[in-house]
């Protein structure tokens, strides 16, 4: 049989203080004098008391949790988005408690409601599949705000996004620098960050003069689904002399596709992705991408979020930072052969 927990009332006499001082230095409060709460914390430190959070929480009603909803968890760039939320989170006092709903509405909303019962003080949501309404509905119960889209507006729901239109036209651009003529869009999907790339795309294509070779192909924002859409571009007649991938990892798909073919990237084939995420494989692939300031998305998120909390009444803030262009080894100008003839 364990032996019980120490409590409050156990440290208290330990110390030599009041059950109320205890509770206070543990919430750190500053009408505990240095020595009271070095005399506390050295008596919770031997009997090894720890603090109950629910208890707590009862007390002063505030939980001192942000819940946290990710899309997919196997995704790298949500965990770097995530990584900024946790950062800040901590500088503030507060814990995180993090679900996922696997792309997944109705498991969604689930996981959401659960982390209403367990009282956090806010939401973020780092991507989704909700309706707006739904959102709407819950963020009227707690402060929340979306990264990764703007496209659900209400009156307290605060948004952090990149500007993938704009971000996308950086590939095209880059890549029209370097001579490229017939350069094909890997899409990723039906989502809407995918949709503002597809349409980046095409509106830098247009500006180029390129619309009539403008070409979109169905992928996914996964290796195997930018594996697949590589295969087709590769038998298109003529061969695209480059490919702009939806993400990342759908780029990683498209290379191998391009390798298992027989031919080189950059040298038959240069690519481009898209979110900058810091996985070793990019740099040993050396891949040219439009790179996301991922960490500091997070970060400003939960910002929003502690000024939500502590202003509920103000207007909604929609945020939006730039992505950069980072040009490595996977692409590079075409061969003369792949040229236009004038």
């Amino acid at each position: 049989m364990s032996e019980a927990r120490p409590t409050i009332h156990d440290v208290a006499a330990r110390a030599g203080v009041s059950k109320s001082l205890v509770s206070l230095a543990m919430r750190g409060s500053p009408k505990v004098s240095e020595r009271s709460r070095s005399l506390i914390l050295a008596a919770a430190a031997e009997l090894g008391y720890r603090p109950n959070a629910a208890a707590r929480s009862l007390a002063d009603r505030r939980s001192h949790t942000v819940g946290v909803l990710v899309l997919d968890l196997h995704n790298p760039v949500f965990a770097e988005i995530l990584d900024g939320v946790q950062s800040e989170v901590r500088t503030h006092g507060y814990s995180t408690m993090l679900v996922t709903g696997g792309a997944d509405p109705d498991l969604e909303q689930a996981e959401l409601e659960k982390l209403l019962e367990f009282q956090v003080e806010g939401l973020i949501v780092i991507a989704h599949r909700l309706p707006g309404s739904v959102l709407r509905r819950i963020a009227k119960e707690c402060p929340l705000v979306v990264v990764t889209r703007d496209d659900v507006t209400g009156p307290s729901i605060d948004t952090v996004r990149n500007d993938d239109v704009a971000g996308a036209r950086l590939a095209v651009e880059h890549l029209v620098a370097l001579g490229h003529r017939r350069i094909v869009h890997l899409s990723g999907g039906d989502n809407r960050v995918s949709q503002d790339r597809r349409d980046g795309y095409l509106e830098a294509m247009r500006t180029a003069g390129l619309a009539g070779q403008s070409c979109v192909i169905d992928g996914a924002l996964t290796d195997a689904g930018g594996y697949s859409a590589a295969q087709q571009a590769l038998d298109l007649e003529p061969r695209p002399t480059a490919m702009f991938a939806a993400n990342d990892m759908s780029a990683l798909g498209a290379i191998a596709a391009v390798q298992d073919r027989g031919l080189g990237v950059p040298g038959d084939v240069s690519v481009v992705g898209y979110d900058g995420m810091s996985l070793g494989a990019l740099r040993t692939l050396s891949l040219t991408t439009v790179a996301q300031p991922l960490g500091e998305m997070g970060a400003l998120a939960a910002r929003r979020l502690f000024d939500r909390i502590d202003h509920p009444r103000r207007r909604s803030v929609r945020l939006r930072v730039d992505a950069a262009l980072v040009p490595r080894g996977s692409t590079a100008p075409p061969r003369r052969s792949d040229h236009p003839r004038g």
